[in-house]
């Protein structure tokens, strides 16, 4: 098998809008910021007990070589600063994993790449209304040195648990260190993109369905609205994930890093592409959305002019008799026909006359 089947095989989680790709992060009540600690050595992770602790992790691997993972999940302050000081870790970078709601990007402090992924996961619902949450956002920060590689993750979504498992079952991966690890959370990233962005697809499809079906009423145009601008704001929140992080990806993809191994940095050029795609499609629900929405505001404005004019015409109508009624309701003594015997079924003759001819008229030129 081919190196970049291996790595696909590895890494990809399966595409379903239920979230099967995401578990969960931690037993409901455990406290610890600390998910899990490992040292690895040649591709395969080293026996130990629940009791590794980073400063013991690090101090093993530079002492007989291999590299340390340690995954986190929301610690606090307190909680990271002596992980950040056994590993030398920049405060600027250091604060940022702590405090939530980054930017996706990528940097570099001395000998470390500091990176921020933003998760994305479909939620589930079966109508879309004004007030569904349709996606929802977490973050991966992701400190990469020469022996170790640090997750900060924030948000109940995205957990990284099975894609370890799937990392260790494939020790040639495994061996190429650190940057394996970042090469295969990043593709894990965009893969649930590519699920969220499927998902949402169908979501868009339902809208613009229903705004275009023949024979819509108009009472329902205003709730209709309502939910596309509301699944509008869900795409742009998938957007401020998708976005920043194209340069990231291309700096890893295109640009040589001590941090990087050769073999891995070749294939972060097929999650580059794969993101792309979903830009792409991200930029395509925008536009979408914005002629769907413009379509349909269409749609109520004309609606609204039919109504008035079906208002305007049948006014015309019924001022004929209301005409004729208000002139003989004066009590005049004098008034033509007033007391012929034939004068009231011909004065209701001629108003139920004049009344056709004017709704004949106003039907002919489309008014009715």
């Amino acid at each position: 098998m081919s190196m970049i089947h291996t790595l696909r095989a590895a890494v990809r989680p399966s595409l379903r809008k239920d979230g099967g790709a995401y578990d969960t992060t931690r037993a409901a009540g455990e406290s610890s910021a600390l998910v899990d600690c490992a040292v690895y050595r040649d591709g395969a992770r080293l026996p130990s007990d629940d009791s590794l602790t980073p400063r013991a992790a690090i101090r093993q691997v530079r002492r007989d070589g291999g590299f340390a993972w340690i995954g986190l999940h929301e610690p606090t302050e307190d909680e990271f600063s002596g992980v950040a000081a056994e590993f030398g870790l920049h405060p600027l970078a250091v604060e940022d994993a702590v405090h939530a709601h980054q930017r996706p990007k990528l940097e570099r402090y001395d000998d470390t790449l500091f990176a921020v992924f933003k998760t994305i996961h479909y939620v589930e619902h079966a109508e879309l209304t004004a007030t569904s949450e349709v996606v929802e956002t977490g973050e991966v920060m992701c400190f990469t040195g020469r022996d170790f590689f640090i997750t900060v993750r924030h948000g109940g979504q995205g957990s990284l648990r099975a894609l370890r498992h799937r990392l260790q079952d494939d020790p040639e991966l495994l061996a190429k260190g650190p940057s394996a690890v970042l090469h295969s959370i990043a593709d894990h990233v965009v893969d649930g993109y590519i699920a969220v962005a499927d998902a949402l697809q169908d979501d868009i499809d339902d809208v613009e369905t229903e705004v275009f079906s023949p024979g819509r009423r108009g009472v329902s145009r205003g709730v209709d609205s309502a939910r596309i601008y509301q699944l509008k704001r869900e795409i742009l929140e998938f957007k401020r994930a998708v976005s920043p992080l194209m340069r990231p990806m291309q700096l890893l993809s295109e640009r040589p890093m001590r941090l990087v191994d050769p073999d891995i940095q070749k294939y972060f050029r097929d999650v580059a592409d794969h993101l792309a795609r979903v830009q792409e499609q991200v930029v395509g629900f925008d536009e979408l959305l914005n002629s769907i929405l413009q379509a349909n505001l269409a749609q109520a404005s004309v609606a609204q002019n039919e109504d008035m004019r079906k208002i305007t015409s049948w006014a015309a109508i019924i001022a004929v008799p209301t005409m004729v009624c208000g002139v003989y309701g004066m009590n005049f003594e004098h008034m033509p026909e007033l007391h012929w015997r034939y004068g009231y079924p011909v004065i209701m003759g001629i108003t139920v006359m004049l009344c056709l001819s004017i709704h004949r008229t106003l039907k002919r030129n489309g008014w009715l």
